[in-house]
């Protein structure tokens, strides 16, 4: 596996790679979630790459930037276990060198949701992702169905910049109490992780709600509210019901949908989805 850290090292080693190239950006401190990843990349690709870089153009003033969890040599041996060919890991630096001042902004589906609770927060992925998709130049990227604003962020930006790149969302992974794994997971205590399983019930509610012929999208989100707010260690900041591909907020489900929510647990904000529909 080569490791590379500056953006001509990584062009040297991208050049000689097995094509096609299948694509893993990550923030670093991997789990299962990412690894799932890196197998469908494998699965699909003769040759695959990740990027381990924790983006601060994505962290707003009052988050958690500094105390993000990391751990290099775990992550990279962990990504050598399962076979990546090729692993970036650029300072901010080398991602933005003194005086970078050009930024990429999807403008409707980055409003709403995460984006009315964290403003410029997709402004820094949609930014880092463009950079990384010119940088690495592959046919498939992949990303996970938990960050499902951000999905929809990437692939708009991808169609819209005309990158020359499949992108493919791979099932969210859960723990076996339906906890989405995640490595904000690392700061709840014991108490918290296991109220922490509300948002996994509240949505398993609404969705079966649904399965019973429930398609007034008010009532979905009125029975995830509910379930959040009786865990008193939970503190919901939204639910949402909305249009899968264009993320408008629906009053009738009438074909793809998405239930998703933020909650914090304590001061640990965990995000959560189901797709129904």
């Amino acid at each position: 596996m080569k490791i590379v850290a500056t953006l001509s090292e990584l062009r040297a080693a991208r050049a000689v790679l097995p094509e096609p190239v299948g694509f893993v950006p990550t923030m670093g401190f991997l789990h299962a979630g990412h690894i799932s990843l890196v197998k469908a990349a494998k699965k699909d690709c003769r040759g695959v790459a990740a990027s381990i870089f924790v983006n601060p153009a994505q962290f707003g003033p009052n988050e958690d930037l500094a105390k993000y969890p990391r751990d290099l040599p775990r992550d990279l041996s962990m990504l050598e276990a399962e076979g990546v060919d090729l692993v970036w890991t650029p300072t901010p630096e080398v991602v933005y060198p003194p005086g970078y001042q050009t930024w990429v902004t999807v403008e409707k589906l980055a409003a709403g949701l995460e984006g009315d609770s964290r403003p410029g927060h997709f402004r820094g992925v949609a930014t880092v992702v463009a950079k990384l998709f010119n940088a690495v130049q592959p046919q498939k990227a992949y990303f996970g169905q938990k960050d499902a604003q951000q999905a929809a962020v990437v692939r708009r930006m991808a169609k819209d910049l005309d990158f020359p790149v499949e992108i493919v969302i791979c099932p969210t992974l859960r723990e076996p109490d339906g906890l989405a794994m995640s490595s904000r997971n690392t700061y709840l205590d014991p108490e918290q992780r296991k109220a922490a399983t509300v948002l996994f019930k509240a949505l398993s509610a609404a969705q079966s709600l649904h399965g019973r012929c429930e398609r007034d999208a008010e009532a979905l989100r009125r029975i995830m509210r509910e379930t959040i707010q009786a865990e008193p260690l939970a503190k919901l900041q939204y639910v949402s019901c909305a249009d899968y591909d264009t993320l408008e907020e629906l009053t009738t489900v009438s074909g793809k949908a998405l239930l998703s929510m933020a909650v914090y647990v304590g001061k640990t904000r965990l995000i959560d989805n189901f797709v129904i529909g």
